[in-house]
């Protein structure tokens, strides 16, 4: 089945594409949520005028991405936990403490954008990756604190 993506979809392609996938993967999930339309010949006739206006949003988002970016790069995130023998901690801090964290702040981001290898289970300082588009990502210091 070929498409023309509306959206960027990761492993698969930026918007304004031509792209070819399997049927369901069409029709079941990218067809129905609007990240893309089938590649008729209206609509590629039509996606030679939305490049240009795609390019624009794809610009547009890309700047408010690096606003953000510079936020989050001084911004420094102390959460603080109940700790038990050789500063494990109970429980752990995920990524949506590190999103409630940083909205404290007046930074919101929905915690999707927010990568962990896996959750913090120690005390200590940790630099966690957030992406905030395709080819802006940010590194926020997370220090990990005993409660006192």
């Amino acid at each position: 089945m070929k498409i023309i993506l509306r959206e960027d979809v990761d492993n698969l392609g930026k918007s304004g594409q031509l792209v070819e996938v399997r049927n369901g993967y069409g029709r079941n999930f990218l067809l129905p949520r609007g990240m893309a339309v089938l590649a008729s010949e209206k609509n590629l006739r039509h996606l030679e005028h939305e490049r240009t206006v795609i390019a624009a949003k794809q610009a547009k988002l890309k700047a408010g991405a690096m606003e953000i970016a510079g936020k989050i790069v001084q911004a420094k995130v102390q959460i603080k936990r109940k700790v038990g023998e050789q500063d494990k901690l109970f429980g752990s801090v995920t990524t949506l403490d590190i999103a409630d964290a940083l909205a404290g702040q007046g930074i919101k981001l929905d915690r999707r954008q927010i990568h962990l290898g896996e959750p913090i289970k120690t005390t200590g300082t940790f630099e966690v990756v957030v992406k905030l588009h395709s080819e802006v990502p940010a590194k926020v210091k997370v220090e990990v604190v005993a409660e006192a």
